[in-house]
Formats: C-alpha cells, sequence, structure tokens
C-alpha cells in the first residue's frame, strides 16, 4: 500500500520541482530560440530568461513570481492501493500545497472570487483542481501544473463554436485571430505553448486545450494525421507573425501547438485555446507499490505525447 508520509513526500518534491525546475523540452525549445533569433532584442530577452531560469534551478528558486493554479493531473492504476483512496489522495495533496505555500515554493494567489477573502495557504473551493485518468496498473502517476494567472484571466483562454460549413478553416482563423490578440493585448507571454481542444461540449473542449498546452512535450505530434497537420499548419501561420519574444518581434512566435479532440454533435464544433505561459511548468512523480518514487521528464498523460 501507498502511504501517505509517501505520498507527502512525493508530492510536495514535486510540487516544488514544478515551481523552480522547468522540463527538459522547455528548457531544449528556449536554447533553439536563443540560436536561430536574428532580432537583437528578442535574442537578448531569450538569453536573459533563460539563465534566470538555469539559476532558478541551481538555487532551488522561484522561476517565476506567479505560482498559479495548483492543478494535479493523477494517472491511477486500478490495482494501486492508497491509504485513504482517492479522498486521502486530495487530503495529503492538499496538505502539502499549504506547506509548499508556507515553504515560499507558492505564492499566496487563490482568492475567494467575491469577497477577495484569502486564506493564506492556496486551498479553498475546487482548489486545488484534480483531474484523473485510470489506467491498468498498480502505480500512480502525479503531475503538478502551475498554471499562470494571465494566460487564464486575460486573453489566454478563449472558447467558440465553430460551424461545420466553415470547418477547419474557420478553426484555423479563430485561432489565429485569439492568439495575435491575447499577444497584442499583453495576455500571455509569447512565444506560448498553446494548446487547443476540438469537439465536445464547451467544458470538454476547454478542458482538452488546457490538457493539451500543459501536459503535451514541445516537439510533439498527434498520431491522427489530420490533427497533427492542424498543428503544423498553426505552427507555421503564427511563426509567420514574427511576434518574438513578449511581443518584441522576433523569429519565434510560439513553441509549440498541441492539439487534441472530442467527437461533437452535429449543431457545431466547440473549438477553445488555451495558451500556456512560455516557462510552461509542470513536473511529474510516479510512486510505485513498494513506495519507490521516480522522476519523470514526461507526464505520460497522451501515452507519451
Amino acid at each position: 500500500m501507498i502511504n501517505r508520509d509517501i505520498l507527502a513526500e512525493a508530492i510536495f518534491a514535486t510540487i516544488r520541482k514544478s515551481s523552480c525546475h522547468i522540463p527538459p523540452d522547455v528548457y531544449a525549445a528556449f536554447e533553439r530560440a536563443v540560436a536561430r533569433e536574428t532580432q537583437p532584442v528578442s535574442r537578448r530577452s531569450f538569453t536573459a530568461t533563460l539563465q534566470s531560469l538555469q539559476r532558478s534551478m541551481e538555487q532551488d528558486k522561484l522561476a517565476c513570481p506567479d505560482t498559479g493554479w495548483p492543478l494535479f493531473f493523477c494517472k491511477v492504476g486500478i490495482g494501486a492501493e492508497i491509504e485513504g483512496g482517492i479522498v486521502g489522495l486530495e487530503d495529503v495533496s492538499k496538505e502539502m500545497v499549504a506547506k509548499a505555500t508556507r515553504d515560499g515554493y507558492l505564492r499566496s494567489t487563490m482568492k475567494h472570487p467575491l469577497t477577495g477573502d484569502d486564506p493564506g495557504n492556496n486551498i479553498g473551493m475546487n482548489v486545488p483542481n484534480f483531474t484523473y485518468k485510470f489506467v491498468p496498473g498498480d502505480e500512480i502517476e502525479i503531475t503538478y501544473v502551475a498554471k499562470g494567472g494571465g494566460s487564464e484571466c486575460f486573453g489566454g483562454t478563449r472558447y467558440r463554436v465553430i460551424a461545420f460549413a466553415d470547418g477547419i478553416a474557420g478553426i484555423e482563423k479563430f485561432i489565429v485571430d485569439s492568439y495575435v490578440a491575447a499577444a497584442r493585448a499583453g495576455a500571455i507571454c509569447p512565444p506560448a505553448v498553446l494548446g487547443i481542444g476540438i469537439g465536445g461540449t464547451s467544458d470538454t473542449c476547454t478542458g482538452l486545450a488546457k490538457e493539451a498546452a500543459t501536459l503535451r512535450l514541445i516537439g510533439s505530434h498527434h498520431p491522427d494525421p489530420d490533427i497533427a497537420k492542424i498543428e503544423r499548419d498553426l505552427y507555421e501561420a503564427i511563426s509567420e507573425l514574427k511576434i518574438g519574444a513578449m511581443g518584441l518581434g522576433g523569429e519565434t512566435s510560439v513553441f509549440a501547438v498541441n492539439v487534441e479532440y472530442a467527437h461533437t454533435h452535429i449543431a457545431g464544433i466547440a473549438t477553445a485555446m488555451n495558451a500556456n505561459c512560455w516557462i510552461a511548468r509542470r513536473a511529474s512523480t510516479r510512486i510505485y507499490p513498494d513506495g519507490n518514487t521516480e522522476e519523470l521528464d514526461s507526464p505520460n498523460w497522451f501515452g507519451g505525447r
């Protein structure tokens, strides 16, 4: 059985790593951006940010002052034995979010939406948020994502229903227009990791967009060739905009375009965009039934994509 102490240690370490250490695929994206950038201002911005991220990792300090929404994505083996079950897993996770806040690895950013009441520990109604996948096996994999406030609140998340008559062209126009508007408004930190959800109900497609933005590796491709073509076409179209680092102009406009989809109703195609910050913070840990743990470079949420 995976006991509470093992859970607590693994979850706290995952939160701390997410806050201070960017994933390898994100680090590599920064290195590529520095190498290919021809605009001096954007090149300095990429270089300075990468140096700052290196120091954060070396000193175990926050990669960004906005530690965002606390999001947990949990892959749970159907044979996994967890002390307290799923409720126990969530209780321990909340305790570790509160501990990480006290220890300075998270800032107190979660407040009551109407009164502004701040509990001071990032724990409240539906916070932290938990998303589950139940899979074969007896292990659990926990991914912690710090989703920045700007990309959620000020235009980085957008939704629309596209008519079937408008098809792929309508979907792609909505995404490009939305990304341009978000970048122009300073709502996101380009080059973002762009997640897109196509199909399903409004909550389905917005959820898929968030998962695509936060859990897919930069450089990965959807196995469906039609979806992969949309990813490629949108990446090329947005790249031609020459948005550059933080909108300063340059060669890199977006780090990745990741699309996930669900079957939809004949009435229309629900489509959502979710932009993740350019430092795209996440960390994943696998916990085995014997109590051993393993840090993962990929959440493996979409079968390793």
